[in-house]
C-alpha cells in the first residue's frame, strides 16, 4: 500500500507526505517518503540476533526428525522467542499525537486481543505520526495499492482503500487525540 497526506503548516501552505506501508524494496527508511514508527537502528540490534537464535532452533528441529519429543520442546522454545521478540519490537514503536504526547503501542491499541503483527506499519499511521512531529495538520488521506493482486483479492491494483480494521483503527484515535484543537489558516 501506499499513501499520500496533504497537510498546511503553520502559514497555511500546503505539504505532502508520501508513506509506504511496512518496507519498501526491503528498506524501512527511503528518502522523501515518511518513516516507521520506531528507531530503525534499535530494531536491527534488538531482531539480528534474536532471529539468528530463532532460525537455529528451526534448523535443529529438522535435524530432530524421529525424535517427536524433542521437536517439540524445540517447538516450544522458538514460539515462546518469537513471542517476547514480537513484544520487545511492540516496545520500539511511538506513536504521537497532535497534543505533542507520544503514545508506546501498547497504550494507543484499542481493539480487540493482542496486538496483531505489522501493526503500526501502515500508511495511515506513518503518515499522521510525521504530521504531528512536524506540526502539520492532516487535510486529506489516500492508501491505494500498486501492485499485483493479492491472492485472496481483497488488494486490487490502483484501488483506494480505507484504513485497515484489525491494525490501523485501533490506534487512530489515540494518534488523532489534539487534531481538532489545531487551527488551519485559511489561504484563499
Amino acid at each position: 500500500m501506499f499513501g499520500v497526506l496533504l497537510c498546511r503548516d503553520g502559514q497555511g501552505k500546503t505539504k505532502i507526505l508520501y508513506g509506504f506501508s511496512g518496507m519498501f524494496n526491503g528498506h524501512w527508511r527511503v528518502p522523501g517518503w515518511v518513516g516507521p514508527l520506531f528507531d530503525v537502528d534499535a530494531f536491527h540490534e534488538l531482531v539480528v540476533p534474536v532471529e539468528r537464535s530463532i532460525k537455529e532452533l528451526g534448523r535443529r528441529m529438522e535435524q530432530e526428525k524421529h525424535n517427536e519429543t524433542s521437536r517439540q520442546r524445540l517447538r516450544v522454545r522458538r514460539r515462546d522467542l518469537s513471542r517476547q521478540l514480537m513484544q520487545q519490537i511492540f516496545a520500539l514503536y511511538r506513536l504521537p499525537d497532535f497534543r505533542g504526547r507520544c503514545h508506546t503501542l501498547g497504550q494507543a491499541f484499542h481493539g480487540q486481543g493482542g496486538i496483531p503483527t505489522g501493526t503500526g506499519d501502515c500508511c495511515a499511521p506513518k503518515l499522521l505520526a510525521h504530521a504531528a512531529r512536524h506540526d502539520l495538520v492532516p487535510v486529506s488521506l489516500a492508501e491505494f495499492y500498486y501492485g499485483r493482486e493479492n491472492a485472496s483479492a481483497t488488494r486490487k491494483h490502483k484501488h483506494f482503500y480505507p484504513a485497515c480494521k484489525e491494525k490501523c483503527a485501533p490506534i487512530l484515535g489515540a494518534m488523532l487525540c489534539g487534531i481538532g484543537e489545531m487551527g488551519i489558516q485559511d489561504t484563499t
